[in-house]
């Protein structure tokens, strides 16, 4: 495996566990960014997934 996306996949794993202890809020941040995310498809989330799946064999 690529170790850039090890490094990404473990970084994404920790802010998805920071969202979810700050989630206890009033404000649902987790499902906020998600709904952001599926409505407008920005690219920088376009490019994490391109990284993260970098090294996977057609």
């Amino acid at each position: 495996m690529n170790t850039t996306s090890n490094w990404l996949r473990i970084k994404c794993a920790i802010v998805l566990i920071i969202f979810m202890i700050f989630s206890v809020s009033p404000i649902p941040i987790t499902s906020t960014i998600g709904l952001f995310v599926v409505i407008f498809r920005p690219h920088w989330f376009k490019k994490l997934v391109d990284n993260i799946y970098a090294d996977k064999n057609d």
